[in-house]
């Protein structure tokens, strides 16, 4: 069994610490591509900019994150993408609340 020394460690914990952060930075970041509708996956999950489901958009889905408000914002389901807050997909699941 290799045993740690406190250096050993600590250059661990530091590097792991700025790998998380620097990472979380980098994935909201990245999520700026607006998706299109000829995306692999939007196609899939029949993605429209505007909803044509009464009372169903992007906006009050439990999947979009992002401050509210905004037209558009990150998805859970499109990762590095942005969605339209008046869109839809047939992954839409009403907001708890």
């Amino acid at each position: 069994m290799s045993q740690f020394n406190r250096r050993d460690f600590l250059k661990i914990s530091g590097t792991s610490l700025i790998g998380l952060t620097l990472g979380g930075v980098a994935l909201r970041a990245s999520a700026q591509e607006q998706l299109s509708t000829d995306d692999a996956t939007a196609k899939a999950l029949q993605y429209t900019h505007e909803s044509t489901v009464d009372g169903a958009n992007c906006d009050n889905c439990m999947y979009i994150q992002g401050e509210a408000g905004a037209q558009w914002r990150p998805c859970a389901i499109f990762p590095g993408k942005t969605v339209n807050a008046d869109g839809w997909c047939s992954a839409w699941v009403k907001k708890p609340g």
